[in-house]
């Protein structure tokens, strides 16, 4: 399994939880209003899964086309070993 985390763009929250439903991913944390100032008054969120190994690069896969339609809005995933769910 792997812990997949995703930062991005507070634009962008439907489409990530669209493509995280689509992939049936139900249990996530998300965090909301991460960054942001008055100089940078945009928010970011993260969201943070566990999925098996072979759903890891569908999501990638995925989130990376999402990130091409609009590269401006900083779409970024990362993956990190799960030793034990």
């Amino acid at each position: 399994m792997k812990a997949a985390f995703i930062a991005y763009n507070q634009a962008l929250v439907e489409d990530v939880e669209d493509i995280l439903s689509q992939l049936s991913l139900r249990g996530f944390t998300r965090w909301q209003d991460v960054l942001g100032s008055h100089a940078w008054p945009s928010k970011n969120m993260a969201t943070l899964c566990i999925v098996d190994d072979y759903i890891a690069p569908i999501l990638k896969k995925r989130i990376q086309a999402l990130d091409n339609e609009a590269p401006e809005q900083g779409l970024r995933i990362f993956f990190w070993e799960t030793i034990d769910v």
